[in-house]
C-alpha cells in the first residue's frame, strides 16, 4: 500500500543509496528542494560507519564520535522547520583529546587559547611563539579551504585551477608535518599538531597542509558529543526526512545503479525489485559504485584500473568493550601514542604490516553520559589505524591475538585490571568494513586524502561518467570526517536543479 502511495505522488523521485551522515543530509536536502526521496539501506539498522551497536546492556557508537562544526546539523533542522537544539542535547568536550604519550607524560588538548599556551609552554616553552604562528596559519587556511571551498562543486579543471594561487600562498603543496615542523621544533609538539588528518584517514606526512585547517575548524566550534550517542544524530535525521513524508527502506541493498542513454534511470536490488528514480546520490564508497554497482561500459575516467591503482586510507581495527567498573580518570577521548610516530604510518600507509607497536585512540563516552553503561561500568572503544586490505593480513587469525595486544597495553597504562574487568566485547577488522559497510579494500576513509586525490582529483559530486547520478560522502569532495560528508550534502544542493525544473 506504501508503494502505492508513493508511486502516486507528482513530486519527481530521488533514490539515495545508503544512509551514513552524507546520505541522510542529502536525502533531507533534497526533501527541501521538492523532491520524494527514498533512502536505501542495505543493513538492518541505519546509520552505516555511524550505526550504533548494543550488546548486554551496553551503547556503542560504531564509528564517528567526534562531533564538529555542529551548524552543519543545525542548518538540516531549519530545512525542515525545526531545532536540532529539541530533539537532540549536544555537550561540548573539554578536553577536546588526552595526549599521551609512551612514557606516560600527557598534554591536554582543548579549544581554550589561555590553556593551550599553558599546555605549550609546559612542554616545549621556546615553541610557544611558533605555536600561535601555527593557529594563524591554520585559521588563514580555515579561511580559504573550510569556509570558501569545503562546500563547492569541483566540477570542471578549471574549478581547481582558480585555486591554485590560494594553494601556493597557502603552502598547501607542504604536507601537516611538514607545515607544522616550519612552525615548532619540539617532535612532541609537532605529533601532538600534526595527527589531526588521522582523524579524516589520512597520513600527516603525505596528505596536503590544506588538512592542518582543522586545528582552527576544532578551537572555532568545539568538539561535541550527543547525549545517547552519535546513534541519536542519525535517529534525528531519519525522523526529519519521514516528517518530509520521504521514505528510508531497511534491507534493501543496492545491486546496480541502472543507466539508458549515459543517465541514470534508478536501481536494481539484490532481490531483482527494480525501484525507478529521476536522479539517484550514493553514498556508498565511491570506489565501490563505480567498481560494482556501474558497468565498466559505462565509465570512462573510473575505470576499473584507476581504481585499482588509486591510494586509499588506512584501515581500521576497532575493539568495543565494556567493563564491570568504572575508569573516573580517563578523559572521553584518549590518544595513546606509541613509542614510533612516522615509522608506524609508514609500515600502515606504504609497507602495509601489521607492526607489533601500535597508538590507539580511546573513546570513553560514559565520561560524558552514563547512561550508555549499565550503572557502575564504562563504555569504550579503542580503535587502532593498521593497514588496509591491500595488505596481506589474514584477519580471521590474527584479529583474536591483536585484541589481546592491546588488551595487555590498555591494561598495563590508563585501564589496570582491564582484562578481569571485561563485561562484553566486539570487533570490526578491516574485512568487515568491506564485507560489511562494502568499504573498498576495508578503507576505513575511502581515497587517502593526498593532494593529487583531493578536490577536482576525487570522485566528483556530480558525476563525471553518466548523466542524474551525484556522489556524497567520504569518498568524494571534500573528504571524510563529519564537517566533510555533511558539507558532501551541501554541494549537492548546489548541483540538482530544483524539483520544480523536473515536474
Amino acid at each position: 500500500m506504501r508503494e502505492e502511495v508513493a508511486s502516486a505522488d507528482p513530486r519527481p523521485h530521488a533514490v539515495v543509496i545508503g544512509s551514513g551522515f552524507g546520505g541522510l543530509a542529502a536525502a533531507i536536502r533534497l526533501g527541501a528542494r521538492g523532491y520524494r526521496v527514498t533512502v536505501l539501506e542495505r543493513l538492518g539498522a541505519l546509520g552505516g560507519r555511524a550505526a550504533v551497536f548494543r550488546q548486554d546492556g551496553f551503547t556503542f557508537d560504531a564509528g564517528p564520535t567526534v562531533i564538529t562544526a555542529p551548524f552543519l546539523f543545525d542548518e538540516l533542522w531549519a530545512l525542515c522547520g525545526r531545532r536540532m537544539s529539541d530533539d537532540v542535547d549536544l555537550r561540548p568536550v573539554s578536553p577536546f583529546y588526552r595526549i599521551r604519550f609512551a612514557d606516560g607524560a600527557t598534554f591536554d588538548y582543548t579549544g581554550d587559547p589561555g590553556a593551550m599556551r599553558a599546555e605549550v609552554a609546559r612542554l616545549a616553552p621556546e615553541d610557544v611563539a611558533g605555536y600561535e604562528r601555527f593557529m594563524r596559519a591554520s585559521e588563514a587556511i580555515f579561511r580559504v579551504g573550510f569556509e570558501r571551498l569545503g562546500d563547492q562543486p569541483f566540477s570542471a579543471w578549471t574549478d581547481m585551477a582558480r585555486v591554485v594561487p590560494d594553494m601556493v600562498r597557502l603552502r598547501s603543496y607542504r604536507s601537516v608535518y611538514g607545515l607544522v615542523s616550519s612552525y615548532v621544533r619540539n617532535d612532541r609538539l609537532r605529533t601532538i599538531l600534526s595527527f589531526h588528518p588521522l582523524l579524516v584517514g589520512g597520513n600527516p606526512f603525505a596528505v596536503s597542509s590544506i588538512y592542518s585547517l582543522i586545528a582552527f575548524l576544532e578551537r572555532n566550534w568545539g568538539v561535541h558529543f550527543a547525549m545517547g550517542g552519535t546513534g541519536r544524530l542519525v535517529a534525528g535525521l531519519a525522523s526529519l526526512i519521514e516528517g518530509q513524508g520521504n521514505r528510508i527502506r531497511l534491507n534493501a541493498e543496492v545491486a546496480a545503479i541502472t543507466v539508458a542513454t549515459g543517465a541514470a534511470t534508478g536501481v536494481r536490488l539484490r532481490s531483482g525489485e527494480q525501484v525507478a528514480a529521476d536522479l539517484v546520490v550514493s553514498n556508498a564508497c565511491s570506489a565501490w559504485t563505480y567498481r560494482h554497482l556501474l558497468p565498466e561500459a559505462a565509465r570512462r575516467r573510473w575505470t576499473n584500473r584507476r581504481i585499482d591503482r588509486a591510494r586509499y586510507s588506512m584501515g581500521l581495527f576497532v575493539w568495543y568493550f565494556g567493563t564491570r567498573r568504572q575508569y573516573p580518570d580517563v578523559a572521553h577521548h584518549t590518544i595513546l601514542l606509541g613509542p614510533r610516530y612516522r615509522e608506524l604510518l609508514r609500515d600502515i600507509f606504504r609497507r602495509k604490516v601489521l607492526a607489533d607497536d601500535f597508538s590507539l585512540y580511546l573513546h570513553r563516552p560514559t565520561a560524558t553520559d552514563p547512561s550508555l553503561a549499565p550503572h557502575g561500568c564504562d563504555t569504550f572503544y579503542v580503535l587502532s589505524p593498521v593497514p588496509n586490505l591491500g595488505g596481506d593480513i589474514d584477519w580471521a587469525a590474527r584479529a583474536e591475538p591483536y585484541r589481546q595486544a592491546l588488551a595487555r597495553s590498555l591494561g598495563e597504562t590508563i585501564l589496570p585490571g582491564l582484562e578481569t574487568e571485561l563485561a562484553t566485547s566486539l570487533l570490526m577488522t578491516p574485512q568487515d568494513f568491506q564485507d560489511r559497510l562494502l568499504s573498498f579494500r576495508g578503507a576505513g576513509f575511502g581515497l587517502e586524502p593526498v593532494l593529487r586525490q583531493s578536490a577536482w582529483f576525487r570522485p566528483h559530486n556530480k558525476s563525471e561518467e553518466i548523466d542524474r547520478l551525484y556522489l556524497v560522502g567520504a569518498g568524494t569532495h571534500p573528504g571524510a570526517g563529519l564537517p566533510g560528508v555533511l558539507s558532501s550534502a551541501r554541494v549537492i544542493d548546489r548541483l540538482v536543479p530544483h524539483a520544480a525544473a523536473r515536474v
